[in-house]
């Protein structure tokens, strides 16, 4: 029997944003595998050359395998990059951590663990073997644009500078450009949370409300973010760079946003089941939305807004209760 060939990189996650860096991956001539788990899914793409229900305009470079076994393609990579969504990453890198090698792990999942509200940086430190070294990518980055070439900038955080500089070096290339960090809470902080927000920037121009409002809640999010992050020791430059502000605005701004998009449906008084089902992927800031909250009480830190965005998605707050009991908080200093 063959041996089957080493991948560069294992891509361990066949949605929107794990199928983009793939083809970005393959595009710069890495051989790239691709899991999914729906085998059915995974059988399509490796037929027609193209992830048909997430990126049908995005065809496969040469390169890039669409595969089943996970266990059996981890264990074939030089290196791993895990993009599922926050809801599965903790069973994911349980079932890849003994078939990990030096090359490392990259996660480009942006979120918390849901059971625990704890970064996903400490379930990694837990889970995985010491002598894997990791890292987080994150960033303002639309997994559409990423697959058709369009400049993209991204963020690489890792406590371990040597992995982080050769992590950066096979991820980016082309129009991919990657920034280092060792400010791992930062990085993570920024690109949980601001979906949230994004639900928030949505409601608002659902109701109609305007640009006004969307640049005042742009602007007094990014102070929450600011907040929460000084509380759990992420730095301000971090929050005021690609993986805070930078993906803030993107997720506020444009519709291709998913959670800017669950937000417009909610502001013109969809509910929050009809809306999701309608959008038909994962819309992390739902999820976080809770986690925003628990960490808010767990640090002290006042978070307005995403408590507002909480009760609109999980007790009914109507949208237009939640905008007037934010403009009618008693004033202060805006710093």
């Amino acid at each position: 029997m063959a041996v089957s060939p080493m991948h560069d990189v294992a891509v361990v996650g066949a949605g929107s944003w794990g199928t983009a860096l793939a083809i970005h991956l393959a595009r710069k001539g890495l051989d790239v595998g691709l899991w999914g788990r729906d085998a059915a899914q995974v059988a399509a793409m490796a037929a027609e050359g193209r992830n048909a229900r997430y990126l049908p305009d995005c065809p496969f470079p040469p390169g890039l395998h669409p595969e089943t076994d996970l266990e059996a393609l981890v264990g074939r990579a030089r290196r791993v990059l895990l993009a599922v969504p926050s809801g599965g990453f903790r069973e994911t890198l349980a079932r890849i951590a003994p078939g990990l090698g030096p090359g490392g792990l990259v996660w480009a999942t942006k979120g918390l663990d849901e059971a625990s509200t704890r970064w996903l940086h400490q379930l990694a430190q837990e889970i995985l073997p010491v002598t894997v070294p990791w890292g987080v990518a994150s960033g303002p980055s639309f997994a559409g644009e990423v697959a058709r070439g369009l400049p993209t900038a991204l963020t690489l955080a890792s406590p371990d500078a040597d992995f982080a500089e050769a992590a950066r070096d096979w991820l980016a290339g082309g129009t991919l450009r990657v920034y280092t960090s060792d400010d791992v809470v930062g990085v993570q902080l920024g690109g949980a949370f601001k979906n949230v927000l994004a639900i928030a920037a949505g409601v608002s121009d659902g109701l109609g409300f305007g640009a006004n409002a969307r640049a005042a809640l742009i602007t007094r999010g990014l102070a929450e973010l600011m907040r929460l992050g000084e509380a759990a020791g992420a730095r301000s430059e971090t929050l005021m760079g690609l993986s805070g502000v930078g993906d803030l605005v993107l997720t506020c701004t444009d519709d291709q946003s998913r959670n800017r998009r669950l937000g417009l449906a909610l502001g013109r008084g969809q509910s929050r089941e009809a809306a999701m089902a309608a959008i038909g992927q994962a819309v992390e800031g739902a999820r976080t939305a809770r986690m925003a909250v628990a960490k808010a009480d767990e640090l002290g830190v006042d978070m307005p807004i995403c408590q507002r965005v909480y009760r609109i998605l999980y007790e009914d707050l109507p949208p237009t209760r939640a905008v007037e009991e934010l403009l009618s908080r008693d004033p202060k200093p805006e710093f």
